[in-house]
């Protein structure tokens, strides 16, 4: 059973988007983070408690064996993973990750410039540069304050 998939469908039914999922070492903790993105606010207790719910009978039904089941909204310096959320957040500031260095670097914060052929175009102080997407290791959002 691929537990990914089989959250991801839920959550998709329920209306949500599936932004994550974390597992705890060994296994117990689940811990999964939805988006609404045409909610303006984002995600609220009563949307993590809908989710919870559903997803609680769900794991029960597939004899999941876990502790803990926690969602949660993505947060401000939400994760970007997929290809579509690359272009969702063009002109948004970003952290990005690479898993191999590209000209001795791994991590780079700019402007998420968007997607063009599996390339993330970044907007650094004085240059452009473009990232493969297979490369990317982790990427998260930059929260700004005013």
């Amino acid at each position: 059973m691929d537990l990914h998939a089989l959250l991801e469908k839920t959550v998709i039914g329920l209306g949500y988007e599936l932004v994550d999922i974390e597992l705890s070492p060994r296994g117990r903790t689940i811990r999964v983070f939805i988006d609404l993105p045409e909610k303006e606010n984002g995600v609220g207790v009563e949307d993590c408690a809908k989710v919870s719910n559903q997803l609680s009978r769900l794991l029960e039904v597939e004899n999941v064996d876990y502790d803990r089941l926690e969602i949660s909204s993505p947060g401000l310096d939400r994760v970007v993973k997929k290809a579509a959320d690359f272009e969702r957040f063009a002109g948004r500031d970003i952290q990005i990750k690479l898993r191999i260095p590209l000209n001795g670097r791994r991590n780079f914060q700019g402007e998420l410039l968007g997607l063009k052929d599996d390339r993330v175009g970044l907007r650094l102080d004085q240059a452009e540069v473009e990232l493969e997407l297979n490369n990317i290791e982790k990427a998260r959002l930059v929260p700004k304050f005013d």
